[in-house]
């Protein structure tokens, strides 16, 4: 037998291997081109789950604020009308003060209404980072679903 047959299909072939090749050639691969239905309609399904997350965690942001806003501006308006109808108007008009940093010291606030200011204040801002810790869940989550997974699902890692 001449090995040189096998490897590069020169010198002189063996019988039995060419009976053996042509038993198997019938098994040998047969390219095909690819054939399509003609019914057949590509569509893209949309995913609007992300967009709806995104609106909804914007939508709660802006209202947040809103109510923060219209909460602070609520709690100052009292707080000015106090201060304007304890003060009597000067009669006559104030000169405005040099630019020079003054020496007097200023005048003290109410520590109960500071107090309370306070107390809103921070209440205010706990909504509003609750808002926001909350906004930023829901963008992460949209950001996430969005991505393509790198590894197939129901497929462990090699290793």
């Amino acid at each position: 037998m001449n090995e040189d047959y096998l490897w590069d299909k020169s010198g002189e072939p063996d019988p039995q291997i060419q009976q053996l090749e042509e038993i198997l050639g019938t098994l040998r691969y047969q390219q095909k081109p690819l054939k399509l239905p003609t019914g057949l309609s590509m569509h893209r399904r949309r995913k609007y789950l992300p967009l709806i997350a995104i609106a909804a965690t914007v939508a709660i942001a802006v209202l947040s604020a809103g109510v923060w806003l219209q909460f602070h501006n609520r709690e100052a308006e009292p707080t000015i009308l106090a201060v304007a109808i304890a003060s009597p108007p000067p009669a006559t008009p104030i000169k405005s003060p040099p630019l020079s940093v003054s020496k007097k010291p200023l005048k003290r606030q109410n520590p109960a209404l500071v107090r309370h200011n306070t107390q809103e204040a921070l209440a205010a801002k706990q909504q509003l980072m609750f808002a926001l810790r909350l906004a930023s869940e829901k963008l992460n989550s949209a950001y996430r679903r969005t991505q393509t997974p790198t590894q197939i699902k129901n497929q462990h890692k090699a290793g």
